[in-house]
C-alpha cells in the first residue's frame, strides 16, 4: 500500500507505514503531480463541515469555500490537460451523476417554478455532485484517502463536542412536550449541521471511518484519538434525540460487529457489544419514550411522526400523478403544498424526494447511483480482503460500505437529496477505486474483469 512517509520512523499517527514493496506508490504521492488540487480539496471538506466563516465572519466575504474548491478543480483540470498527470479513469459512478444532472435540467422548463429549481440545481445541486466528482478525481491512492478519510473524522470531533456541550449547559430547544428538549445544532444553526437531525446524520457517516482508522491506524496515538472520535460521535447522535439518528447508529454498530467477527477480530466486536449495551443505563431521560415513537406514531406528542407519515402519502399521490417529469428539482415543497396546505415542509425520503422532483426516472437514477457505490465499495473489500498488501484499503472500504448503508437508512426519514451528504461519501466509494487501481493496478483491474 502506498505512504506519504518516507520510512516507519518518520510515519505520522495518521499514515500507515509503507512496506518496502510499496516505494513506488509512495513516491508518486509525495511527487507534486495533483498535491495543490488535493490540499484544496481537504480544505474545502474542513469548511464545508466547521463553515469558520460562522466564528470569523469575514470569511465569508472572503467566499472561501468558492475559493477551495475552485483551486482544487482548476489545478486538477490544469494538471491533466498539460499531461502531468494520468488521465482520470471513467467510472461508472461520474456517468450515472452525469445523467442524473441533465435529467434534472431537462425538466426545468416544465417545473412547478422553473426559476426556483434552476437555482436549487446551481446553487446546490451542482456543488454537491462537484465535490463527489472532485474526490474521486483526485484522492488517486490509498495514503491521500486515509488523509481525507482523518480529515473527516477530525472534522467530526468540534461537531460532536458542540451537541455534547450544548446538552450539558441547557442550551437546547424546546418542543413543546414536558421532559422532551432537543439540542441545537452547530454554531449558529446553518451548515450542514445546523438543526439535530442533521448533526445527527453527518455524525453517523463519519463514525464507521473513524472505526476504519482505528483498526488500520498502526500507532497507539492514532487508534486512540479515532476511537474517541467515533465514541463521541454516538454520544451526540444520541444526545440528539434523532429518531433516525439511533436507528443509522444503531446499524452502523451491528454491521461492524458482525465485520469484525467475519475477520477474525471477535474481541472488538464484543467490546462493542459491551459497550452498547452498557449505555443503556445512561441513556438521557425521555430518550425511550422517544424511541417508541418510531414504531407508535401516536405516542408522539410533537406530532412530527404522524405528519411525516402524512405527508408519504402525499408525496406517492403527487408521484402517481405526475411519474415520469415530476415536480421540477428542488419544488417537493410547492407541489404537496397543493395537497395538503401550507406545510412548507420537504417530504422526509430522500427517495421519495427524488421521484416526486424528477419523477421516477429521477429516482432510478439516483438509486442505480447509491447502488452502483455501495457495490465499488463492496468490490474493493472483497479484493482487498485476498491481498495483504492492501490491509488499509480493507478497512476503509469496509468504513465507506457501511456509511454508505447507514445513509440508506437514513434516507428514509430526512430531505436531504440534493445535499452533500451522500456525495460525501458516494464520493469517498469512488476514490476507493481510483486508490486501488494505482497502488494495485494488476490485482485491480483483474478483479474488475472478473465482476
Amino acid at each position: 500500500m502506498s505512504s506519504l512517509a518516507e520510512s516507519p520512523d518518520a510515519a505520522s499517527w495518521w499514515r500507515p507505514e509503507p512496506p518496502a514493496h510499496r516505494e513506488t506508490a509512495a513516491a508518486a504521492v509525495d511527487a507534486p503531480t495533483g498535491r495543490l488540487a488535493f490540499g484544496a480539496l481537504v480544505a474545502f471538506t474542513a469548511i464545508l463541515l466547521l463553515s469558520p466563516q460562522i466564528w470569523f465572519p469575514i470569511l465569508g466575504t472572503l467566499r472561501i469555500a468558492f475559493v477551495a474548491a475552485g483551486v482544487a478543480i482548476v489545478a486538477h483540470l490544469s494538471e491533466s490537460m498539460s499531461g502531468q498527470q494520468p488521465a482520470t479513469p471513467f467510472f461508472t459512478e461520474v456517468g450515472i451523476v452525469i445523467a442524473l444532472v441533465c435529467w434534472a435540467t431537462v425538466t426545468i422548463p416544465v417545473s412547478h417554478w422553473p426559476g426556483g429549481s434552476l437555482q436549487v440545481l446551481t446553487d446546490h445541486y451542482l456543488k454537491a455532485v462537484a465535490f463527489f466528482w472532485l474526490i474521486g478525481a483526485v484522492v488517486t491512492t490509498t495514503a491521500r484517502l486515509r488523509v481525507l478519510a482523518w480529515a473527516f473524522v477530525l472534522c467530526s470531533v468540534p461537531l460532536a463536542l458542540t451537541g455534547v456541550q450544548h446538552y450539558a449547559s441547557g442550551m437546547v430547544m424546546q418542543t413543546g412536550v414536558e421532559g422532551l428538549v432537543r439540542v441545537k445544532g452547530y454554531v449558529g444553526g446553518s451548515g450542514l449541521v445546523g438543526n439535530p437531525n442533521d448533526l445527527a446524520l453527518m455524525l453517523n457517516l463519519i463514525i464507521p471511518i473513524a472505526a476504519a482508522l482505528f483498526l488500520s491506524t498502526r500507532s497507539t496515538a492514532g487508534r486512540w484519538l479515532a476511537a474517541a472520535a467515533a465514541g463521541l460521535g454516538a454520544i451526540a447522535v444520541i444526545l440528539t434525540f434523532s429518531r433516525a439518528g439511533f436507528l443509522t447508529l444503531a446499524t452502523t454498530s451491528v454491521l461492524f460487529a458482525f465485520w469484525m467477527l467475519r475477520h477474525g477480530s471477535p474481541g472488538k466486536a464484543a467490546v462493542i457489544l459491551v459497550a452498547a449495551l452498557s449505555a443503556i443505563p445512561l441513556l438521557p431521560q425521555g430518550y425511550a419514550d422517544r424511541l417508541g415513537t418510531i414504531t407508535n406514531i401516536e405516542a408522539d406528542k410533537t406530532g412530527s411522526a404522524t405528519g411525516r407519515w402524512r405527508d408519504y402519502q402525499v408525496a406517492l399521490d403527487v408521484i402517481a400523478r405526475n411519474p415520469i417529469l415530476g415536480a421540477g428539482i428542488g419544488q417537493d415543497v410547492l407541489v404537496m403544498n397543493e395537497s395538503r396546505g401550507d406545510d412548507w415542509i420537504s417530504v422526509h425520503n430522500a427517495f421519495l424526494q427524488y421521484a416526486v422532483d424528477l419523477g421516477l426516472p429521477g429516482m432510478a437514477l439516483f438509486t442505480w447511483l447509491y447502488v452502483t457505490c455501495l457495490l465499488s465499495a463492496r468490490a474493493v473489500a472483497r479484493r482487498a480482503a485476498r491481498d495483504p498488501s492492501a490491509r488499509d484499503l480493507l478497512h476503509l472500504a469496509a468504513g465507506v460500505q457501511i456509511a454508505l448503508v447507514g445513509f440508506g437508512v437514513a434516507a428514509f426519514f430526512h430531505p436531504i437529496a440534493y445535499q452533500f451528504y451522500f456525495f460525501a461519501i458516494g464520493g469517498l466509494a469512488v476514490a476507493l477505486k481510483h486508490a486501488d487501481l494505482t497502488d494495485h493496478p494488476l490485482a485491480a483491474t483483474a478483479a474488475t474483469r472478473v465482476s
